[in-house]
């Protein structure tokens, strides 16, 4: 008897040492195949050089529907993980920012909220009686030093609202959004972009969408490279040359130039061949001819080349084209095979995991051997392609004619490439161009960096609503309702010229969720709850009714 009270003081004794040693030390196994609750070692390295108390605020809180549910248990365990793992404390505050307040005083704290950069996402929630709407704040702020940074927790919200879609991509985001604002908090790094005009680029609409993907983790703006400074260049730390139309002057390759040699990266998105849809719609047929940009010679010695080409894809987009019905002109979907959609190279960082990217009138890029230059192809064209060199004459008709498969199985060809290294200088021992009124200096090569360069113009574009100019997002097919990668491929562009560390591995951490077949289970819902709401009471109530029966036998003997 004595042992046995000794044997359970000892184990109350062990449970209650085990419970105060778990507060001082977490830890956690992880068994999931995809590794889902094990931390990065650039996150954990991001996290021990902090040197200060971060606090992070999440809002995403209350009564959530469950796929939001869902969110804020990763988000949770993730931050969990960012605890036992910092060199610093971090604070985690969970809350509903209008929970229990009254009408009136939610669009005053929505106000507030909407100045520090964090906004509410609207859903149409399905239940059985019909639709009910839901505001949600799936966002966070992460705060240290006297800094603070808006983290969106909810990413690739399509145009349809279709949340619970995105959810997963959201689920294996989340290291990289926290991990990214973290560091930029604690070190103060805010990087710069700039987005080209003044040589006929598009308009603040059409990259509207991009700018705002991008402003959520930089310093975004347009710079004018006939009117910007040196001082103004070295401010930058990546520079989008888009769709440019005019040709650009030598003071301006001048100024790029030392944007390169000083170690800023460059996105060269460019269209080698001048042709529009608009104009096609409107006439039936365009000359596709090419542009003259005077940058031929700046790409080759950067070690790329931008053929004067147009990419015709059998794995493209389609546009509506106006057909003869029988009550007049109807519009349908057709497969236009001058926008091809493009097939990333999932074994580079940058486009892996991505969905495929749409262009339109594409040209192929090629390399040239440039010593110092390393060369890595990024988005391909299927290999069911065929190239025209330019100028052809283009025609809507092609959409009726049943294409040759024969003349579209080719080789894949290169349409974005990633060049790292150090490059030479285009203006070594050659005069100062006119227009140049400030000391420059050219450097014979220029410092580490990296810069891409890529066949199509239109790639980073939004399309804009004819009706009331109302902005879609980036990729997003307002005629097909369908997403593309653009906008995935947009901010990977980004993350990787811009870090040093390279945090953009963690956007490819796979999550992998699986849920249940919705159709099978709606289908199925009776039996399911019969079988866990009725079975286990007629079981509980044969085994009562065999249990008398049986005692009562025993018994009577």
């Amino acid at each position: 008897m004595v042992n046995k009270k000794i044997k359970i003081i000892l184990f109350v004794v062990l449970i209650v040492v085990l419970n105060i040693v778990a507060n001082y030390f977490y830890t956690r196994f992880d068994f999931t195949k995809e590794k889902r609750f094990t931390l990065n070692p650039k996150s954990k390295a991001v996290l021990n050089k902090a040197q200060q108390q971060i606090t992070i605020t999440v809002f995403l809180d209350g009564e959530l529907p469950a796929a939001f549910k869902r969110l804020q248990r990763a988000t949770a365990d993730l931050l969990n993980d960012y605890k036992s793992n910092s060199s610093v404390k971090i604070k985690v505050v969970f809350t509903d920012p209008i929970g229990g307040l009254p009408v009136e005083e939610q669009d005053t704290v929505l106000h507030q909220l909407y100045n520090i950069g964090i906004e509410p996402t609207n859903l149409n929630i399905k239940k059985d009686a019909g639709f009910t709407q839901k505001m949600v704040f799936p966002m966070a702020i992460v705060q240290a030093g006297g800094r603070q940074i808006p983290v969106r927790l909810l990413q690739n919200l399509d145009a349809g609202g279709n949340y619970e879609d995105n959810i997963n991509n959201s689920i294996q985001n989340l290291e990289y959004v926290f991990t990214s604002a973290i560091k930029k908090v604690s070190t103060g790094e805010n990087p710069r972009i700039g987005f080209t005009e003044g040589n006929g680029e598009p308009s603040d609409l059409y990259l509207s969408d991009a700018m705002k993907a991008l402003s959520d983790s930089y310093e975004v703006g347009r710079v004018d490279l006939n009117q910007i400074s040196k001082q103004g260049l070295d401010k930058l730390k990546i520079l989008f040359v888009t769709k440019p139309q005019h040709e650009l002057s030598e003071a301006v390759k001048y100024k790029i130039n030392y944007f390169v040699m000083s170690g800023g990266s460059v996105v060269w998105s460019i269209d080698q061949v001048s042709a529009s849809l608009d104009s096609l719609q409107g006439k039936g047929e365009q000359l596709a001819f090419n542009n003259k940009l005077n940058l031929d010679d700046m790409l080759f010695m950067y070690g790329a080349r931008i053929n004067y080409n147009l990419v015709a894809d059998l794995n493209c987009a389609e546009i509506p084209i106006a057909t003869n019905g029988g009550s007049g002109r109807d519009i349908q979907m057709a497969p236009w095979i001058y926008y091809p959609v493009l097939i990333p190279d999932t074994s580079n960082n940058i486009v892996r995991n991505i969905d495929g990217v749409k262009t339109e009138f594409l040209s192929t890029v090629d390399t040239i051997g440039v010593k110092g230059i390393r060369k890595t192809a990024i988005l391909r064209t299927s290999p069911y392609h065929i190239t025209y060199n330019t100028p052809k004459l283009l025609s809507l008709g092609i959409v009726a004619e049943a294409p040759d498969q024969k003349l579209y199985s080719n080789p894949v060809q290169n349409a974005a490439v990633l060049l790292e290294g150090v490059f030479p200088s285009v203006f070594l021992n050659r005069a100062v161009p006119a227009g140049i009124t400030e000391n420059y200096g050219v450097a014979t090569q220029s410092k580490k960096t990296k810069m891409i360069v890529i066949g199509d113009g239109d790639i980073f574009l939004n399309q804009v609503s004819g009706r009331d100019g109302s902005v879609f997002p980036l990729g997003f097919d307002r005629y097909t309702q369908r997403n593309f990668g653009n906008k995935a491929f947009l901010l990977n562009v980004a993350d990787y010229l811009a870090s040093d560390d390279n945090l953009i591995e963690l956007r490819n951490k796979e999550v992998k969720v699986r849920l249940l077949d919705k159709q099978l289970l709606r289908q199925s819902k009776t039996k399911w709850q019969f079988i866990n709401l009725i079975l286990p009471l007629l079981l509980l109530i044969s085994f009562a009714i065999f249990q008398h029966y049986y005692r009562k036998y025993k018994y009577a003997r």
